[in-house]
């Protein structure tokens, strides 16, 4: 997969929606099938994704769908409908261990094989969302070659916990923090649940970095309005990205005469440094190139 900043959910039983959003400028319109469709319009959701997944991708934008929960009996068949080339992947909710993610790999398989479609092209991102996925989430993270991300979803997780959801989060701070760590040890995205106050940007750009600084590098968003602020808030901005570019340059040419570390602006630069700033303009590259494509 390329850039996961924003993740923008669009509900699969509306099909006003799903046009809607050939203008989005997420990058990944997640088709939902789960949370945002009410039971007796599961089969009817399913119908448009399949309609509506081969469009958004003729309109050049990446397409994941939200399926239904292994247990809930629907996600075999909302797979078999769905998986297409046109199909970036698949997210999942209320799994609670590595084995529950294996069988979606085992699902997944021959349905790409029916398709056409080389073994994993179809990725996956797992939601973590009750206690036992955050006690096994790392194991969870490398259940498949599959897997490119790890979504935090905050309301679940509560709502299993028993506790009560609060603006502060506090009630959230373990689960967030051990989601971050287990995305980045497995070298997978760690991807923020949404921010539900849709009407409130400064609140969203809160709570946006406040992810970032537990190490998420991407944001589901609920309505299209999200978009930009998580974009903007999960890319470097110039100001980073010409401190790295001067970085990167000393180093080179303290390398060059022999020197292991050197000091700009009155700050230490050793190796950690200039990796994080390689790392920092090698993002800046891939949105450049995304933007540009």
């Amino acid at each position: 997969m390329q850039l996961l900043r924003s993740l923008v959910f669009v509900p699969g039983n509306r099909s006003n929606m799903l046009e809607r959003a050939l203008g989005f400028g997420a990058d990944i319109i997640m088709v939902d099938l789960e949370d945002s469709v009410p039971p007796g319009e599961k089969a009817a959701a399913c119908d448009l994704a399949t309609e509506w997944v081969p469009r958004l991708a003729e309109a050049g934008k990446r397409v994941m769908v939200r399926v239904n929960a292994l247990d809930t009996g629907l996600a075999a068949g909302e797979l078999s409908a769905v998986v297409s080339p046109d199909l970036a992947g698949v997210s999942i909710g209320k799994g609670n261990t590595a084995w529950d993610l294996q069988q979606v790999d085992r699902l997944l398989a021959p349905l790409e094989a029916k398709a056409g479609m080389d073994s994993g092209s179809i990725k996956v991102i797992p939601w973590i969302e009750t206690a036992m996925a955050i006690v096994h989430v790392y194991e969870m993270a490398r259940a498949s070659q599959r897997i490119v991300g790890l979504a935090f979803g905050a309301e679940d997780y509560t709502n299993d916990m028993g506790v009560t959801r609060t603006d502060f989060g506090e009630e959230c701070y373990f689960a967030r923090s051990s989601v971050g760590v287990a995305a980045r040890a497995a070298g997978v995205a760690g991807l923020d649940g949404p921010f539900v106050g849709f009407r409130d940007p400064e609140g969203l750009k809160a709570d946006a970095s406040a992810a970032r600084r537990m190490g998420y590098t991407g944001k589901f968003a609920i309505h299209p309005a999200q978009i930009d602020v998580i974009n903007e808030t999960f890319s470097p901005n110039p100001e980073d990205v010409a401190y790295a570019q001067r970085v990167v340059a000393a180093w080179d040419e303290a390398e060059a005469a022999g020197r292991g570390s050197l000091s700009i602006d009155g700050r230490m630069v050793d190796v950690p440094v200039v990796k994080r700033a390689q790392n920092l303009l090698a993002q800046a590259a891939a949105i450049e190139a995304q933007t540009n494509a």
